[in-house]
């Protein structure tokens, strides 16, 4: 769905669930970051707009927008003895996520889709054993609210 000449992999992550996309005969049809939803940055409290990674929508009719992320950025950073730049960037970051997670949930309720976030433990799923059948080789982290 949407423009198959703009297909945005911005990691090798997603270029691997690119080719799931496309292999999986669960999956009826897919789009990357083809639209926008406004969320509000606890960074500035202005109105940002947030690029959902893929739209999917598989053979039983169900919808999916699926955001992929690091493990590690889908849980709040662990305080350490001695606050540094990278710990206040993780946090930082982990906030804004969570900011635009939570505006991705909402829209995906008000639109009967869902939305999830899937790590390297579903995409790479022969190096973590924690692969479920979703039909996407495992939609499983749902967004914390």
């Amino acid at each position: 769905m949407g423009n198959p000449d703009n297909i945005i992999c911005r990691s090798s992550w997603e270029r691997r669930f690119c080719k799931e996309c496309d292999t999986n005969p669960g999956i009826k049809k897919w789009a990357s970051e083809e639209f926008s939803i406004p969320y509000i940055s606890p960074a500035d409290g202005k109105v940002h707009r947030y690029y959902p990674d893929f739209l999917i929508e598989k053979t039983d009719g169900k919808r999916y927008i699926i955001e992929i992320k690091p493990d590690h950025q889908t849980r709040e950073p662990v305080k350490k003895n001695r606050v540094t730049k990278s710990y206040i960037y993780e946090c930082a970051t982990f906030e804004i996520n969570k900011a635009k997670w939570k505006a991705a949930s909402e829209f995906a309720k008000d639109n009967g889709i869902e939305f999830q976030i899937m790590t390297e433990n579903q995409i790479f799923p022969e190096k973590h054993h924690t692969r479920k059948n979703y039909g996407t080789r495992g939609v499983s982290r749902k967004c914390r609210k």
